[in-house]
């Protein structure tokens, strides 16, 4: 079934002067617009597109990619706004994401970036933003462990830290003492469930724990020093902020990545400067 706001791998089923018409198994069809059309697509080829409504209510395709799906939280700039609610600019030439008045639990401002979740309106099937964040992000039922790599997105500072949004389903807390390199609302990474409190508190770290961790950031060493020539201005004596400006690393797990690469033969120090090894 044809739905909105998400991708689909279609069939060419005919060429019209409009561009293509594609067509998923049950042969339900959306045109693809001459635009992202090229002269080598045949019928019978395979596309994979994202799905929208244009603003006669048609669904249309296209093969851009919007900076969100339906189901995913994104940082998006409000580019318009009327009586009825904010466009957001969402990475689709003919298309803005909507979010209505209704959805807004502060008015949204042309040119400033909001936290929004995409999601597909049950009613319309239209594509809709909003930025009432708890009624999609919640830690009722807690489907991530410790250990286990995330994806996230800052969504609000606080006192202690930031708070974040979990693989587009919970919440969960990034702490300053976490930090290694500079954070700011908006930005997306990979991140690390470091523990899930009895109170169903994500907490979440940038560093890999355990060994994971030392040779995680071993590697990044020795990237490091590849990308120096093989020396790197640094050693278990830097102070931690040189060490966290130059590796985006805590000076505990720097010695730890240092200790490994010397263990292993790679990198040797000499007097403040690491140097690889011939073994690099």
């Amino acid at each position: 079934m044809l739905q909105a706001g998400y991708y689909h791998t279609l069939k060419v089923n005919r060429i019209s002067d409009y561009g293509l018409y594609l067509a998923d198994e049950e042969g339900n069809e959306v045109l693809l617009p001459n635009r992202y059309v090229s002269l080598n697509d045949a019928v019978g080829d395979t596309k994979r597109v994202f799905v929208y409504h244009d603003s006669e209510n048609r669904l249309i395709a296209t093969t851009e990619h919007p900076l969100a799906t339906a189901d995913q939280a994104a940082y998006l700039e409000v580019i318009d706004k009327n009586i009825h609610g904010a466009f957001l600019a969402w990475g689709i030439t003919a298309k803005d994401l909507f979010v209505p008045i209704a959805n807004q639990p502060f008015r949204m401002e042309v040119g400033r970036s909001y936290v929004v979740y995409v999601y597909r309106d049950p009613v319309s099937g239209r594509v809709t933003g909003s930025a009432r964040l708890n009624r999609f992000i919640s830690n009722e039922t807690i489907t991530v462990r410790p250990h286990e790599a995330v994806d996230v997105l800052v969504a609000a500072r606080f006192a202690a830290g930031f708070r974040v949004i979990v693989n587009n389903r919970h919440w969960g807390v990034l702490y300053d003492n976490q930090l290694f390199r500079p954070v700011a609302i908006g930005d997306r990474m990979t991140a690390y469930v470091s523990r899930i409190t009895p109170d169903r508190r994500i907490d979440v770290s940038l560093q890999q724990q355990g060994l994971d961790e030392v040779k995680a950031a071993a590697d990044r060493l020795l990237a490091l020093l590849g990308e120096g020539g093989g020396r790197l201005a640094l050693s278990d004596r830097s102070t931690p902020e040189a060490i966290a400006a130059a590796t985006g690393m805590s000076k505990k797990t720097f010695k730890k990545a240092l200790g490994y690469l010397m263990s292993h033969g790679q990198a040797c120090t000499e007097g403040e400067t690491i140097k690889a090894t011939e073994r690099l």
